[in-house]
């Protein structure tokens, strides 16, 4: 098979593994968004936050416009062929972790027991 044939077939793999992160990024992202909306709080994590929100996407994941973001970070590598870019995705979600630390200290302070019973019941990541 030539190398032009081989990029014919890989390319709708590809195309299929954009659009599939790509959507599965944004529909995290926006469910999140939506539910804080609803809630009456900043999604903003350096804002003050009004209310835990834990239904729609916040049942599978305490964090998930990270996690959204990390998905649509990936599709964005991938549409683009940067190896590099998909090298440096676990670099970006170690130091989005480290925030995702400090917002949690934040929130058990804030909101205590609750809080603390919520984390216990969902993962940090997925």
């Amino acid at each position: 098979m030539s190398g032009w044939s081989l990029l014919v077939h890989a390319l709708p793999a590809q195309v299929l593994a954009v659009v599939l992160l790509g959507g599965a990024g944004l529909v995290f992202l926006a469910g999140a968004l939506g539910l804080f909306r609803r809630a009456g709080t900043r999604p903003e994590p350096w804002q003050p936050t009004s209310a835990i929100v834990t239904g729609g996407v916040y049942r599978v994941t305490p964090n998930p416009m990270y996690v959204g973001m990390a998905l649509v970070y990936a599709a964005v590598a991938l549409a683009v062929g940067s190896p590099l870019a998909m090298a440096l995705l676990p670099a970006a979600i170690l130091v989005v972790h480290r925030g995702i630390l400090r917002e949690e200290r934040y929130l058990e302070r804030k909101f205590g027991d609750e809080y603390v019973a919520y984390r216990a019941r969902v993962r940090r990541w997925l």
